[in-house]
């Protein structure tokens, strides 16, 4: 059974940046592919990024490509979220998750074994 517990979310200004930080427990964290989604109020669940368990291979939601980078460091069981540029259409609360497999987390996110419970991103204008 894998925890996944995100932080780094917060209140930032329209053009700020934040890092989210999603850090795992309980599992061989080096052998899933990992990812970062986001829902706002009254949306549906957002695909952002995914990155495979080595790490050399990543995908990104068209909307965010530019501005937001996924990275993790197998050391620290730890996935991240560069986000830059930020827009208050960016509000919304951001989580990630796990999964044996990258098409699980980029295709059919219902698929998706394990989730973190979500950090709140506020961008205000």
């Amino acid at each position: 059974q894998v925890q996944l517990v995100e932080s780094g979310g917060g209140l930032v200004q329209a053009g700020g940046s934040l890092r989210l930080s999603c850090v795992a427990s309980g599992g061989t964290f080096s052998s899933y592919a990992l990812g970062w989604f986001r829902q706002a109020p009254g949306k549906e669940r957002e695909f952002l990024a995914a990155i495979t368990w080595g790490g050399t291979v990543t995908d990104y939601a068209p909307s965010i490509k530019d501005r937001f980078a996924i990275s993790r460091d197998n050391n620290q069981n730890t996935v991240y979220l560069q986000m830059n540029s930020l827009k208050p259409d960016d509000t919304a609360v951001y989580s990630c998750a796990a999964d044996e497999s990258i098409v699980s987390i980029t295709t059919t996110p219902i698929k998706i074994k394990y989730w973190g419970q979500g950090t709140q991103v506020t961008v205000s204008s």
